[in-house]
């Protein structure tokens, strides 16, 4: 059954819902749904409900809420991804991917080794696709909630939001060539439901050792992902399958 993602909160719903946006074009035109078609909404809070549409105009589609469901789809832990800005179209990768597997939010950041540089012109721009990228991920992974995509960010700017989270690691590739194994393993184990981690990753260069040196004095777990060297675009996937498998699949 097709879903949607809405902007209120359960609790400000009471027998109606209204779809907005470029939904309302996919309904009408794309779908050619008429009244009395059954959707899924989600709210922004996380919860589902089955719909029946009622109405539908050229600026909104109107449901009536026949029951709300208990089905939950999100990872136990909130896990934001920090990713060094990379080339081409690697980042619309992550989140695409990431938001599948699971990720709460994605923070992009201009690391030392990053060759794209982006405008500040041009971020409004590049913010609108990534989110809604992230918003068809959800739809189509069946989440209950769509990730927030931050607006890419300086490193010094990454350290200090970082003092929010309760667990944070990086990915390095140097502790991979020198055999590390333990510390990923450890980080997950330690993880409570409800947790929030913070992971940071490099761009195609990798992080320089000043930036992995910094990220240590501020509370990071340096990890090794395996003996392999993974790329900028996999390690993230990497880790959210690692999480997954642990608090969701394993126990």
């Amino acid at each position: 059954m097709q879903r949607y993602f809405i902007a209120e909160e359960k609790s400000n719903l009471e027998s109606n819902v209204q779809i907005t946006g470029d939904d309302v074009h996919h309904i009408s035109r794309v779908l050619r749904m008429q009244p009395g078609f059954k959707v899924i909404c989600c709210t922004k809070d996380g919860y589902e409900a089955l719909c029946e549409i009622a109405e539908i105009t050229n600026d909104y589609v109107n449901c009536f809420i026949l029951e709300w469901m208990t089905v939950n789809r999100e990872l136990p832990v909130n896990i934001s991804i920090a990713s060094g800005l990379p080339k081409g179209d690697k980042l619309e990768w992550i989140i695409q991917k990431g938001t599948e597997l699971g990720a709460s939010s994605f923070i992009p950041f201009n690391a030392a080794r990053s060759i794209v540089k982006l405008e500040p012109k041009k971020v409004g721009k590049k913010l609108d696709r990534w989110q809604k990228i992230a918003k068809e991920a959800s739809e189509q992974s069946y989440r209950n909630k769509v990730p927030n995509v931050l607006e890419p960010v300086q490193f010094n700017e990454l350290l200090k939001q970082a003092i929010s989270y309760d667990v944070k690691i990086v990915a390095y590739e140097e502790s991979a060539k020198q055999g590390e194994k333990q510390n990923l393993a450890k980080a997950v184990e330690s993880l409570k439901e409800g947790e929030s981690v913070l992971a940071v990753f490099g761009p195609e260069g990798g992080l320089t050792e000043q930036e992995v040196a910094k990220l240590e004095e501020h509370g990071f777990l340096i990890c090794s992902f395996g003996p392999r060297i993974l790329r900028t675009e996999t390690a993230p996937l990497y880790l959210l399958s690692a999480v997954s498998y642990y608090l969701e699949l394993s126990r």
